[in-house]
């Protein structure tokens, strides 16, 4: 992850530490720094086309499996349908 100097900020010599610290707390504002860093911390990456297209094709090998299966007989469709606890 790349991470960039957002603010850069300079202590005098005749400038004491709360006064840097202020300097530095009004830069941020100004920036709007924790806004844009709050946003994203809950980001995700979207999936590329190549991975959804073998999950797509994977899950289309599985069903198809399950139908001959059931074609089969190997399967009963009674115990599968019922996902839920009553």
């Amino acid at each position: 992850m790349k991470r960039a100097i957002l603010v850069d900020i300079q202590r005098s010599k005749n400038e004491n530490q709360k006064a840097t610290l202020r300097r530095f707390s009004r830069q941020s504002k100004e920036l709007q720094l924790v806004r844009k860093i709050r946003s994203h911390r809950y980001h995700i990456r979207s999936k590329s086309k190549n991975v959804e297209r073998t999950h797509t094709l994977s899950s289309l090998a599985r069903r198809k499996q399950f139908n001959t299966l059931v074609k089969l007989g190997k399967i009963d469709l009674s115990d599968t349908t019922r996902r839920h606890k009553k």
